[in-house]
């Protein structure tokens, strides 16, 4: 019997969790990030920060760190973590201070993240744990090693390269006694291929036939991200345990063209937005032929794919619910795709991310330039948020 459709236009149970000043102050929030100005002179504020420390953070905290952060901790994060699960959402809850420059910053993030992964495991209301590897240890080395071999590292620089691969699997090991999932976030082109390896022998050490602990995550504006899905299909198959994948298309292009450019390598990413959306859709495809190994994380704010997805499960009799099936998208975008996929039934999740304003500031610029970037995300952010506050002031005035 064929389900009954999702209307995304539905505004009164997409933002049926905001008051009436809440979406004011996003309307007004989502205008902002449609200014090129307003974008530059928040870029130049986050570089004033973070090269002489400058606190701005009473300035972020009342605009962009309410919208898409939940908190500065885990605790701070529980009341909009509750209110998304009376919504029928959980969370993921991401540190998203970025990768530290010394040996403190990185032990900091490590301790941050094996907080989380107990906290995932001791609430309902979380549905996977995360880490960033550039989070556990130094980038130029995890390049280094990536690019000229391990044998290339100093002794300081291969003790750092074993401590953070130790960390990496520290958290692993954490999340499988646990009894949780782990989402390993993708990263820049100039060490993936590092966190691809360790990734798959986190598969191999604690994976499960009958549940994925440690989840890949593909960047499908890749043009190499089909061939490593169906590598991952064999490892599956191989060990006999099922393979968790995330799916997202990018969140580096510029920087990756850029680099490829410099260092003369041929560009990793794909040459159209086109491009990346057949991949995207082709690794929906491939992975719902193969739930028998996969469970899917499908991270996305596209409503194509969501539907794309939406329609394999219904053609292959895969009910709404099922939990091999994630679709999510980041706190404080993109609320008409998870809450009406929520309210028929759909597992859905939030990224949620929590740090000081000070450490999460990189992470806030990226999210004002995503939706400037991303084609129509801010318009349709707008005219969404828009279209409510109308229905409600009709509403009000019947």
């Amino acid at each position: 019997m064929s389900r009954q459709k999702v209307d995304f236009r539905d505004t009164a149970a997409a933002f049926a969790q905001k008051d009436d000043c809440e979406l004011k102050m996003a309307r007004l929030l989502f205008r902002g990030m449609a200014s090129p100005a307003l974008l530059s002179l928040g870029k130049f504020g986050a570089y004033l920060s973070t090269t002489f420390g400058l606190p701005i953070g009473w300035a972020l905290r009342p605009t962009l760190y309410k919208h898409f952060v939940t908190g500065e901790t885990l605790r701070d994060s529980l009341p909009k973590l509750r209110k998304l699960y009376s919504g029928g959402l959980q969370g993921v809850m991401d540190y998203s201070a970025e990768g530290g420059d010394n040996e403190e910053d990185t032990l900091d993030n490590f301790v941050h993240n094996q907080k989380a992964v107990r906290f995932a495991a001791r609430h309902p209301e979380v549905s996977h744990a995360v880490f960033k590897v550039s989070g556990l240890g130094m980038v130029p080395v995890l390049i280094k090693a990536q690019e000229k071999g391990l044998r290339a590292l100093t002794d300081e620089e291969r003790q750092n390269y074993d401590q953070t691969k130790m960390r990496f699997m520290e958290l692993c090991r954490d999340a499988s006694k646990a009894g949780i999932h782990i989402l390993v976030d993708a990263e820049h082109y100039a060490y993936q291929t590092l966190i691809d390896e360790w990734t798959d022998e986190a598969i191999e050490r604690f994976n499960r036939p009958d549940f994925a602990v440690v989840f890949a995550t593909l960047q499908m504006y890749r043009h190499d991200r089909l061939p490593y899905l169906r590598k991952l299909y064999d490892l599956g198959k191989r060990l006999g345990v099922r393979v968790g994948v995330k799916f997202v298309r990018g969140a580096y292009m510029e920087e990756e063209r850029l680099r490829a450019s410099e260092l003369g390598y041929v560009d990793p990413i794909c040459a159209t937005k086109e491009e990346t959306d057949t991949n995207y859709n082709a690794a929906l495809v491939f992975t719902m032929n193969h739930l028998d190994i996969f469970d899917i994380f499908a991270g996305t704010h596209n409503e194509a794919s969501v539907r794309i997805l939406m329609d394999l499960m219904e053609e292959k009799e895969v009910a709404p619910g099922d939990p091999r099936i994630y679709f999510a998208q980041l706190y404080g975008m993109s609320d008409n795709l998870s809450f009406n996929l929520a309210k028929a039934g759909y597992r859905v999740t939030k990224y949620c991310p929590y740090a000081p304003p000070a450490r999460v500031l990189p992470y806030l610029i990226r999210r004002a330039e995503e939706n400037t970037s991303v084609a129509g995300q801010t318009g349709r952010e707008l005219a969404l948020i828009e279209h409510e506050l109308r229905r409600r002031a009709s509403e009000d005035a019947e």
